[in-house]
């Protein structure tokens, strides 16, 4: 009996193992997923505004498995919330700035990871930073003056026998000089552009072939700087105009004064007449008084002795106007302003209605993009030793600083085609002043010396190569750099060039309309999470003939991609979130930009955008944007 229940038993088990009774449930294996990240690009702001990106997840037919998300490295200061997908198709990724500032602007790669169990998948993002700039409405009252940005652009020529022919070379190039609306357009007649050259010997032909041009354009009224007397006033032995003949500088200085200002020209020592040939004879009120002392052979004392005897010479010469002088002009570079400054304020008794200063960022194509871009500070701050030397003294206190030349890199070739500055390197043209690095830089100079009180920003110079020209020497055709400037004036013209209800001359623009600028542009406080890579500014005018008031804001990207070693690089990628909410609403906006990508035989175009209360501006290397946006008009101009 034992043996028969036994074998019964065994065969049951058999039975049961063999599909007998109830089957067990299998156990579903996850398929293979994928993702999908919308956007690929996310954006979070400096000041705490969050980014997020949608994770999709795509999975066989049938499979429920839960997905988990998780993110890759993320900069410091960022934190990350995930909501995973589960069983279901999508989930959220949001990160978020922790402290104002951090992390540093710019773009970092992120990876985002998915897994379910057995299978995973991963994608990569983009993670932009953005800087936050908050625009006020309130004026900057310690900017500019008193808070107006009374700046004006201008631009440069220097006549001699190399640079005479260019109007007659490109005809064209007058309505393109015209368009550009430059003020007080200064002349620096050198070698044969010298109109005195040997003793009592004149030739105005190659000054004339580029000052009658000139002065029939934009506000006809030029600045002819005499930047050096005729070649016989120089010691021989240094090349530098000799103390001896300051008092022949003041005569000449006369006599070119009575050439331009009186109709009937001057009559020089061997009894020949002089008469400025144009048609029509308009005066040059603006005269500069010698160039760059601090490097051409005279000491501060020197110069405020030259100065101090041409300046009467000049205002006794019989001339239809009142002419006023620009004083220094200094080739400012590391300690030069606190050498000439207390001397010629202290000792200067001849009248000065300008003092002037010179700025270039290098002087060696060597340099990297940050350190040409390092020295703009430096710049502000001789201006402000200048402002406060200028104070010390009433009769002086309220001239104004000029910036009368202006440019990347003051290096030229000498005889050889070697460096001018470092001698023993063969000379490169530097293309940094007409490439994208030039549309970063000038808007970083212009803003940062329009708040720093400077009334003139001049291009150096008009018509030359790609390392300093607006336009080119041989064929007159535009830079970038051209429209750089050219759009620097469109935004921010000075009072220099304002007009008021009713008046019959207008802007210097063309015909005049009912209503244009009363007053310079208001510059605004503007707050801005970063300020290292990034220049902004922001100004108010009241413009257009319903009044109505209009807000500008300069995005300028001077953002170095590889700091150590770029020279004329691309520039680093930037992304600017512009709060205006403080402005109100707008009725329109447009935005501009220049950059790599800008045609600089056409310039850039203005693009209407829709005005929101943060509008984000992504500039992909070195470059500029201009954001105007208009408020909602009443149709009541002011009184």
């Amino acid at each position: 009996m034992r043996v028969l229940w036994a074998a019964l038993v065994a065969g049951a088990l058999v039975a049961a193992s063999c599909g007998g009774g109830m089957p067990s449930q299998p156990v579903p294996t996850p398929s293979p997923i994928s993702i999908t990240l919308s956007p690929s690009t996310v954006t979070a702001g400096q000041d705490g505004t969050p980014g997020s990106v949608t994770v999709s997840v795509s999975r066989a037919a049938g499979d429920t498995s839960s997905v988990s998300l998780t993110s890759g490295s993320v900069p410091a200061g960022i934190s990350t919330q995930i909501t995973s997908p589960g069983t279901g198709d999508t989930g959220t990724v949001t990160f978020t700035p922790q402290a104002p500032g951090a992390p540093a602007a710019g773009s970092y790669a992120v990876t985002i990871n998915a897994n379910n169990g057995s299978t995973a998948a991963s994608a990569s993002l983009t993670l932009v930073i953005a800087i936050v700039a908050r625009v006020q409405s309130t004026i900057n009252t310690s900017a500019g003056e008193a808070g107006a940005l009374n700046t004006f652009m201008s631009t440069s020529f220097q006549p001699a026998e190399w640079d005479d022919q260019f109007f007659t070379s490109n005809p064209g190039a007058v309505t393109t000089l015209n368009n550009l609306n430059s003020q007080h357009i200064r002349l620096q007649p050198v070698s044969q552009g010298t109109p005195e050259g040997s003793e009592n010997s004149w030739d105005f032909s190659t000054l004339d072939a580029i000052l009658n041009p000139v002065i029939g354009v934009a506000d006809h009224s030029p600045e002819l700087q005499l930047a050096v007397g005729p070649s016989w006033m120089d010691d021989p032995s240094t090349g530098y105009l000799e103390p001896g003949h300051f008092q022949d500088f003041a005569d000449y200085a006369a006599d070119v004064v009575e050439y331009y200002n009186t109709g009937t020209g001057f009559v020089d020592a061997n009894g020949q007449s002089h008469v400025h040939s144009a048609t029509s004879v308009t005066p040059v009120t603006w005269w500069g008084i010698f160039n760059e002392p601090n490097i051409n052979g005279l000491t501060a004392s020197q110069y405020v002795s030259l100065y101090n005897t041409v300046v009467p010479a000049m205002q006794a010469a019989k001339s239809q106007v009142p002419i006023k002088f620009v004083a220094v002009e200094l080739s400012d570079f590391e300690g030069q302003p606190q050498s000439y400054m207390p001397t010629f304020v202290e000792n200067v008794s001849a009248p000065v209605d300008v003092v002037a200063t010179h700025f270039y960022s290098s002087c060696d194509q060597l340099d990297t993009d940050t350190q040409v871009f390092s020295t703009i500070p430096g710049f502000v701050a001789d201006v402000n030793y200048i402002y406060s030397q200028l104070k010390t003294r009433p009769s002086l206190a309220n001239a104004p600083v000029w910036v009368t030349e202006n440019n990347v890199n003051a290096d030229y070739a000498d005889a050889n085609g070697n460096s001018t500055c470092n001698p023993g390197q063969v000379f490169v043209t530097d293309q940094r002043g007409t490439s994208a690095f030039f549309a970063a830089w000038r808007p970083y100079v212009f803003s940062q010396l329009a708040q720093a009180g400077v009334q003139a920003l001049y291009h150096w110079d008009f018509d030359a190569d790609a390392q300093y020209g607006e336009v080119d020497f041989n064929t007159g055709a535009t830079f970038l750099s051209y429209w750089v400037d050219y759009w620097l004036e469109q935004y921010y013209p000075s009072c220099q060039s304002c007009a008021v209800p009713g008046d019959s001359v207008g802007s210097a623009h063309g015909a005049a309309p009912a209503y244009v600028v009363a007053a310079a542009p208001s510059i605004l406080n503007l707050t801005s999470t970063e300020s290292t890579t990034v220049e902004t500014l922001a100004t108010k005018s009241v413009t257009n003939a319903d009044c109505g008031v209009s807000f500008v804001v300069m995005i300028a990207n001077h953002a170095v991609l590889n700091p150590a070693t770029d020279d004329n690089g691309p520039g680093a990628p930037r992304t600017v979130i512009v709060d205006v909410s403080a402005l109100g609403p707008m009725s329109s906006a447009t935005q501009l930009t220049i950059d790599a990508g800008t045609d600089p035989a056409q310039g850039p175009s203005a693009t209407p955008i829709t005005p929101t209360s943060r509008i984000p501006v992504t500039l992909n290397g070195y470059g500029v944007t201009f954001l105007d946006l208009k408020a909602p008009t009443s149709g009541a101009c002011p009184e």
